[in-house]
């Protein structure tokens, strides 16, 4: 993301109570984590397997929400980014279990599993630092 991009939402986040103290490299990071998991799971989606590519679509979904979330703070609090943070680690948390199930069998299926895994790192940080934030 260019940095034009991120000083107008620092400022965003500026505004919000407790939001100020935000690093946003840990932002970018956990955008990017969803992001990239929201396209492998996209891509694994396609392998056509029963329960596999209808969960993995729904969390290329929740990531695809989270981040564009994140793209536009004006309005969120943090307690509402927080839900939404555990929704997509919830959501990355299956199906990473499924996809792991297939690995073996589908490279697609071990991307994407390796990809959840890194988004629910990213989102973890993220609800971290934003907790930190607010309790200081």
């Amino acid at each position: 993301m260019d940095s034009m991009m991120m000083d107008a939402m620092s400022k965003d986040m500026k505004m919000m109570p407790g939001m100020d103290m935000m690093d946003m490299s840990v932002l970018q990071e956990c955008m990017d984590a969803c992001s990239a998991a929201e396209q492998a799971a996209t891509i694994c989606s396609t392998q056509m397997m029963d329960d596999c590519s209808p969960m993995c679509m729904n969390c290329a979904d929740m990531c695809h929400t989270m981040m564009r979330t994140m793209m536009r703070m004006q309005g969120m609090t943090p307690g509402a980014m927080m839900s939404m943070l555990d929704a997509t680690i919830a959501m990355c948390q299956v199906c990473m279990s499924e996809c792991m199930a297939h690995a073996d069998e589908s490279m697609a299926c071990k991307m994407c599993a390796q990809a959840c895994q890194a988004c629910m790192d990213a989102c973890m940080k993220m609800k971290d630092m934003m907790a930190d934030a607010v309790a200081a």
